[in-house]
């Protein structure tokens, strides 16, 4: 998960300074909630942040609880379908996807691939799960403070 590839591309986000970014997976339940949460805390004012997922389903408890413990709160987000977001003004979208396949957004918006695992469904318990979740979530922060020179 820590491979560098990625670097160059948030570096170039940071120049491009976005107005909008989207973040897709699969069921918007898990990775790219919590990306849209911590570019929320991390972005200037101004910036749009959105998620979305090709099958929509709940966010998950345990994104909620990886995020509660940065101090960034999930409890209001839902899972939105990708069909939900206009491509209008979308700048960036960043696929977070990693052994399914991504969604497609139409549009115009420059085109990131950040795979990385879901951590729904890893380890033999909560606990385990959980840690899958952190370990996500902070690879996804290490990142976006990168894009947002934080």
């Amino acid at each position: 998960m820590s491979g560098e590839p990625w670097r160059s591309e948030a570096e170039e986000l940071r120049r491009l300074a976005p107005r909008h970014l989207l973040f897709l997976c699969v069921a918007n339940s898990a990775r790219s909630q919590m990306a849209e949460g911590l570019a929320r805390a991390l972005a200037p004012a101004g910036v749009t942040v959105s998620s979305a997922g090709s099958r929509p389903s709940r966010v998950s408890p345990l994104a909620i609880q990886a995020l509660d413990e940065l101090g960034i709160d999930l409890r209001g987000h839902s899972s939105k379908g990708v069909e939900t977001i206009s491509p209008e003004g979308v700048d960036v979208v960043i696929t977070l996807c990693a052994e399914e396949e991504c969604p497609v957004f139409l549009g115009r918006a420059r085109r990131l691939h950040w795979g990385l695992p879901d951590p729904a469904g890893r380890g033999a318990d909560e606990v385990a799960q959980l840690q899958s979740f952190r370990e996500v979530r902070d690879e996804l922060r290490r990142r976006l403070a990168v894009v947002f020179g934080r």
